[in-house]
């Protein structure tokens, strides 16, 4: 078992740009992320638009010369704090390269990049279905939610627009 090395993704470098649509891809086609592969548009435009966006970054994990594993975080901003903070929009890894730590090695450098920007906390939200992954996450210190725990904790909720 070779070593896995993890990255900051470089949009404008084509291995970077081509990895993360490889990888966003197969999570997005995996029952973990909706069972439906991601759209041509998508395809097309999507390092594109993170690049864009200055708020964004991703973290991505090679086994030698193969992407194995994404991480995209979008910067955000902690009204309470006055701060920023970062949620974690994207965590995947290849079925075949799963219970590796792969998950948890991105993680601790995106929470090193979160730092570097001067995040107070990171974010995320996970399938309750999705065992494993929720493990890991409670494992590196996440927890659910709340501000008084009489209130109870958070659900994440959305609304399409169209």
């Amino acid at each position: 078992m070779s070593a896995v090395a993890t990255v900051r993704a470089d949009y404008a470098h084509p291995a970077h740009a081509a990895a993360l649509v490889l990888l966003l891809d197969a999570y997005a086609s995996d029952p973990a992320g909706g069972g439906e592969g991601l759209s041509d548009f998508a395809k097309q435009n999507l390092v594109r638009e993170l690049a864009a966006r200055p708020q964004a970054y991703s973290v991505l994990a090679f086994d030698g010369e193969q992407p194995v594993g994404l991480v995209n975080c979008i910067e955000g901003f902690s009204t309470f704090a006055c701060k920023p903070l970062v949620n974690v929009h994207d965590v995947a890894v290849l079925a075949s390269h799963r219970g590796r730590g792969i998950a948890e090695q991105m993680l601790a450098l995106a929470e090193v990049i979160a730092l570097e920007r001067g995040a107070v906390k990171m974010t995320l939200e996970v399938l309750s279905g999705n065992a494993g992954a929720v493990r890991l996450y409670e494992r590196i210190g996440y927890a659910g939610y709340q501000l008084d725990p009489a209130m109870g904790t958070a659900r994440f909720m959305q609304k399409w627009l169209s």
